[in-house]
């Protein structure tokens, strides 16, 4: 039993056919209340409308004032001829100021001696018309509806009649009977309320919470492990926003899936690729030097010069390779801080060609400089931007046919300085230009080998990146290869 109503607590329809339950009651309670308050404020305007005349007729049967004194007498005959026809019907005979100067009630047990005058002279003005409530003298607490007229002898104003058109008596009726009126009407509402409620409530909430149940279905489906399952979208509104927002994060989860599945791919490549660089100068390092060991004193000096030479350029190599790893670590984990300074361009370009001319003049190439913005500076980091220009001019050297040319130009344009590299050589294809500066890619598996790191334009990309620019790459196979890349102008 507690098992079952706990899941109907915990479930959204329940829940929501219950406000609506509780909201239907309470709408009801009140239109009980304003119902009765309605009816009993029609019935007293209708009795005072009725009876607005009924103290100006008294004035013509009977002279309440005699020489501006209370005709006791003649007054006392009339109110008891009145009330024998109209029990319910109280007099009062008022000064100008609102005091009680003689009455006629059943029980004489009158608590006022004052009349509030403002509401006898609004009913004046209105001429009975308006629904207005004057003091009960009997109640001084309570309101009640009433006829009144002004009395006047000689032009002289010596008061007023005030009449109560409901008695005590007729209060106390009137209370019993609207008590029982209520409660009946009340206990007939609560009822059909109720029921109404609970049928409303419940085919209106399963209507309102279709759509709902189609996403809890829908979402279950993903939890078990359904990456495809979407909710279907057919209206407008918050719950189609929720399940368009739905739809784009399970899209989103499933396409990070894939490049989590695409990155331990290349993440498997790029380990083999590693192995297999290191493992290669270790072969060759291991190799010579057990030849070293082995023909001690038999080889002549110029064999172990060159075997020497073997194992210091593999042991450069494997430097390289751990010291392009490391740096690119870093700088992927944004583990490098930017030292920025301004400086000129075209004077960085030109020392770090100058570095490698001897290198480009070994392999027969030539490095032109096409500068046209020579006094012109960027805020970056001075060591960075010239390991990107390093690695450039050496991947474009290491790409380069013998007796080709390297070019290098560097032009200003829109407040930013434009500097490309350019080489002459096999190209990278079309296919491979947006993948070459992945860390896990190597491109040159399509049309040559490898060499070097292999971890040069990743490096480029990454510094770049830090600094707000981008790398960009034309080519075209067999003909040429361009890398390129902007700074702002330092102001």
């Amino acid at each position: 039993m507690l098992t079952f109503l706990n899941r109907i607590s915990n479930n959204l329809y329940w829940r929501i056919s219950g406000v609506f339950l509780l909201m239907i009651l309470l709408i009801g309670l009140v239109y009980v209340f304003i119902t009765a308050f309605t009816a009993q404020r029609y019935y007293a305007e209708t009795t005072q409308r009725l009876n607005a005349d009924v103290a100006d007729h008294l004035l013509v049967e009977v002279k309440p004032f005699v020489n501006g004194k209370v005709n006791e007498e003649s007054l006392g005959t009339i109110m008891h001829s009145m009330m024998a026809v109209n029990p319910s019907i109280e007099v009062y005979l008022l000064d100008p100021d609102g005091k009680i100067l003689s009455f006629v009630v059943l029980e004489k047990k009158v608590k006022l001696q004052y009349v509030s005058i403002s509401p006898i002279k609004r009913f004046l003005e209105s001429n009975g018309k308006e629904l207005i409530l004057g003091d009960d003298p009997r109640n001084p607490k309570k309101s009640t509806v009433f006829s009144a007229t002004k009395v006047e002898e000689n032009g002289q104003h010596l008061g007023y009649v005030y009449m109560v058109l409901a008695s005590e008596q007729y209060e106390n009726i009137s209370e019993t009977v609207w008590n029982s009126y209520l409660l009946s009407l009340g206990t007939r509402f609560f009822g059909l309320s109720l029921a109404a409620a609970f049928v409303l409530g419940l085919v209106i909430i399963w209507l309102l919470t279709r759509n709902l149940r189609k996403i809890i279905h829908t979402v279950r489906k993903f939890e078990k492990g359904d990456l495809h399952a979407r909710i279907p979208i057919t209206s407008t509104g918050e719950l189609a926003k929720l399940s368009y927002t739905f739809n784009q994060m399970a899209d989103t989860i499933l396409q990070n899936i894939e490049d989590l599945k695409q990155v331990d791919t290349l993440r498997r490549e790029l380990i083999a690729n590693v192995s297999h660089d290191l493992r290669t100068p270790l072969a060759v390092i291991s190799g010579y030097v057990e030849t070293l060991m082995m023909k001690q004193g038999k080889l002549s000096m110029e064999q172990e010069k060159k075997y020497l030479g073997v194992i210091m350029q593999s042991s450069e190599h494997l430097s390289r390779l751990v010291s392009d790893l490391f740096e690119l670590s870093k700088l992927e984990a944004r583990q490098v801080e930017l030292n920025k300074q301004p400086f000129v361009l075209a004077e960085l370009l030109q020392d770090v060609s100058a570095k490698y001319s001897l290198m480009a003049e070994e392999k027969q190439l030539s490095i032109t400089a096409q500068i046209s913005a020579r006094e012109a500076r960027v805020n970056g980091d001075l060591k960075m931007i010239e390991r990107v220009l390093q690695n450039l001019i050496e991947n474009a050297i290491k790409h380069s046919p013998e007796n080709s040319e390297i070019i290098l130009n560097l032009s200003e344009a829109d407040s930013k300085l434009e500097l490309s590299v350019k080489n002459t050589g096999v190209g990278i294809p079309e296919e491979d230009l947006p993948k070459i500066f992945d860390r896990y890619y190597k491109a040159e598996k399509h049309y040559g080998e490898r060499k070097g790191t292999g971890l040069g334009l990743a490096i480029v990309k990454n510094i770049l990146e830090m600094h707000e620019s981008i790398i960009k790459v034309k080519s075209k196979v067999g003909e040429y290869t361009s890398f390129a890349f902007a700074l702002p102008v330092y102001q």
